[in-house]
């Protein structure tokens, strides 16, 4: 049974062109005929007794008029539950209050994401995927509800009217709660178009409503995924061999079985497992094994390799992702800049560490997992235990934090290959080194351009993108003509007036390293590289950062103006304080990110230690229709910090085949006294939705790097900053 989220009571029971065209056949998943609604309730896991009205296979409304969201997507800080739910609300005329959430089961053909045609939530496009589809199956339902009153008064359905989950006749002063029509509303016929409220009429969005997932994360009663406690559970925690693609040779476990609480030790082909009574004891018994580990063909690879192979293969000419007049002509005319922008491997390191609770029976496989991806960790279960799917049982819940590590099931197909050898339920969990030295981590990335200025304006235009195919690997059909196209959005959206450009991609799959998904994707890498060269080409032509951009916005009117907002917002050009021994400036970045317009000013200080201050942050963003603004502020805070933290210290480096970092003390991340002040200023619209979850993140890195250079005269290149070339003590 999936985790419920009940407002009333609390009560709890266990992008884009190319992905558009892969997601298209599953765009259609949420208006059904009345038998597969009725199944699709069914698989969904109706609840109570008495009937329940189902109109597709993401709303159920009893006949106590409890309103039930089977939420498509799943919720890992972002407000998404919230946000999904106002707008079912908002569309269905229904009463907040009584909407409960209920988490959607596996199976991509009634909940995959329309975007990617999977089953999943990232790239921001939770609101963005289900704002339409979502509105259309509320919508259609409250036509089924009316229809439904308008028979039992013999009235025109025409006369009726919805609010706070009752259908109105007005004209006779009757009204019947959506509650008392659950049977009825069967019979009537789906509209194939129904009619949507207009923006004029919206009552809940817009609204700075409170999350309905807050006060059982406060109280404590909100379950994760780490939470899970089926009876008979043991406790086990593990080691995968530290060289990448490396295997176990040997282990002697004599003083692990001798920890008092350690029940077994199990040995895989690359991992071993220590197996208790409690957490305690396993992770005592893991460090008391003495495991020799056969390190593979990987043992001698360091940093320096792949950066050396990442730059090699970025001399050669890659596959044209965009070509608009001609590039090479362009570059010769006017002034013409080259730059090399670098960004490292990152881990993701969520709070909640990776576990996941496993009971493998003969007959199935039950799995209490927090996941991004509900199906494929069905799929990869039921892959390793050679079971048909309907044996396999997810209960999803709630994620301490995702950012696209759980997006991947490494943990789940490590948690049941364990768990195969343990009678009774097993939670494996992930120590944080486990955590961070065994991630998918984001991508190292490997930017070349050059530009040609003259008068102001950008004659010619070439960026060369090298870096790993998170696409090729995690969505194959996506990948095509050789272009990852999460590796270069944002650099083909450029949105700056640039008459001759090209934009290539070059793929360098890092020996032995796996890469995947990290907050803020293709964006990360491209809107820090774009946004400092184009800080360098407004230098080179004598300009002020604000003003160049500008004049090359003419036709991005929506960037245009968060642009000025937040430069005027910022005080941009009038002076900052001076205090002694640090040096202070202001950097923009501007970016079209996620469908998002954002615009962001960052002020720093330098000391001449090399150590930069983040004071404050201003951030302007348009977002289209807002649903809950209180959230889209919260997340352009978090990811800011999120990036803020990638700038000044993010980096995994591997030595020896083996990632160096182990925990927080060497993979730092922004502590509380480091947290600048932050606005952020929402702009009205009625454009459709954009993402909101990651364009912090793509924005902060960029906006510090730029106010670096304005106060030290420094172009620092790479992330994360380099305090040392800052102090002066070593050259760039």
């Amino acid at each position: 049974m999936s985790t419920v989220i009940d407002r009333k009571d609390g009560v709890h029971s266990p992008r884009r062109r190319a992905l558009l065209q892969v997601g298209a056949a599953a765009a259609g998943g949420l208006l059904f005929g009345f038998e597969t609604v009725r199944a699709a309730a069914d698989e969904a896991g109706r609840r109570g007794s008495g009937s329940v009205f189902a109109p597709n296979a993401f709303i159920r409304i009893d006949t106590h008029g409890r309103i039930t969201l089977i939420m498509p997507q799943v919720e890992m800080g972002q407000g998404v539950y919230t946000s999904l739910a106002m707008i079912l609300a908002e569309e269905l005329d229904a009463a907040f209050e009584q909407i409960v959430l209920e988490a959607a089961p596996p199976n991509e053909k009634l909940y995959a994401n329309p975007t990617f045609g999977v089953q999943a939530t990232g790239n921001s496009n939770s609101i963005r995927a289900f704002w339409m589809p979502l509105r259309k199956a509320a919508a259609a339902t409250r036509s089924l509800l009316v229809q439904a009153a308008a028979r039992t008064w013999k009235v025109d359905p025409g006369s009726c009217s919805t609010d706070s989950s009752s259908v109105i006749h007005a004209a006779s002063g009757r009204k019947l709660a959506y509650g008392a029509l659950a049977g009825a509303a069967m019979a009537g016929t789906v509209p194939a178009d129904p009619p949507l409220k207009s923006i004029q009429q919206f009552k809940l969005i817009g609204k700075p409503l409170k999350r309905l997932d807050t006060p059982d994360k406060v109280n404590g009663v909100a379950a994760f995924g780490i939470d899970a406690l089926p009876a008979g559970v043991k406790f086990a925690t593990l080691a995968a061999c530290p060289v990448f693609g490396g295997s176990v040779q040997h282990v002697d476990d004599r003083a692990a079985r001798a920890v008092p609480g350690v029940r077994q030790v199990v040995v895989l082909d690359n991992l071993v497992a220590v197996v208790g009574d409690h957490t305690w004891a396993a992770m005592r018994g893991l460090a008391a094994l003495d495991i020799v580990w056969n390190e593979g063909v990987n043992a001698h690879l360091d940093q320096a390799q792949i950066w050396d192979q990442i730059a090699t293969a970025s001399n050669a000419a890659g596959a044209v992702a965009k070509s608009v007049g001609d590039a090479d002509k362009g570059l010769a005319a006017g002034q013409k800049l080259e730059a090399v922008y670098r960004l490292p491997f990152l881990a993701h390191a969520p709070m909640e560490p990776m576990n996941c609770t496993v009971h493998v029976r003969p007959d199935g496989c039950e799995i209490w997992v927090g996941t991004q991806v509900a199906a494929r960790t069905q799929a990869i279960a039921a892959k390793v235990c050679n079971l048909p799917l309907d044996k396999v049982i997810v209960h999803n819940h709630l994620l301490g934090g995702g950012f696209g590590r759980r997006l991947e099931v490494d943990g789940t197909e490590k948690a049941v290959r364990v768990a195969q050898h343990v009678d009774g339920p097993v939670k494996v969990i992930w120590s944080r080194e486990e955590d961070i030295q065994h991630d998918i981590y984001r991508p190292l990335y490997y930017d070349r351009l050059a530009a040609s200025v003259s008068d102001g304006r950008i004659n010619g235009w070439h960026h060369r993108i090298t870096g790993s195919a998170v696409i090729a690997r995690w969505l194959p059909p996506a990948f095509q003509k050789g272009i990852d196209i999460d590796a270069v959005d944002s650099a083909v959206d450029i949105p700056y007036d640039i008459p001759n450009l090209r934009i290539e991609y070059v793929r360098d799959e890092p020996p032995g390293v796996p890469t995947g998904f990290w907050r803020g994707v293709g964006p990360d890498n491209n809107v820090f590289a774009i946004e400092s060269f184009i800080d360098e080409l407004a230098a080179a032509s004598h300009k002020d950062p604000v003003a160049f951009r500008r004049n090359l916005l003419q036709g991005k009117p929506r960037l245009q103006t968060v642009l000025d907002l937040a430069a005027g917002k910022a005080g941009w050009g009038s002076p900052l304080p001076q205090r002694p021994g640090q040096r202070s400036g202001r950097g923009i970045a501007a970016q079209i990110a996620f469908a998002s317009f954002i615009a962001t000013v960052a002020e720093v200080e330098v000391g001449s230690d090399g150590e930069v201050r983040v004071r404050r942050i201003v951030c302007c963003v348009d977002t289209g229709i807002v649903v809950n603004p209180d959230t889209v502020i919260a997340q352009v805070q978090g990811g800011l910090i999120f990036g803020l933290t990638a700038a000044l210290y993010g980096s995994i480096t591997i030595g020896k085949g083996r990632v160096q970092q182990t925990n927080f003390n060497d993979y730092r991340m922004l502590r509380i006294d480091q947290a600048p002040a932050i606005e952020v200023h929402l702009l009205p619209s009625e454009a459709p939705p954009g993402g909101i979850g990651e364009t912090g993140t793509a924005a902060a890195p960029p906006a510090v790097g730029n106010a670096i250079y304005a106060a030290t005269g420094i172009r620092l290149r790479q992330l994360p900053i380099d305090r040392d070339i800052l102090a002066g003590r070593r050259k760039q």
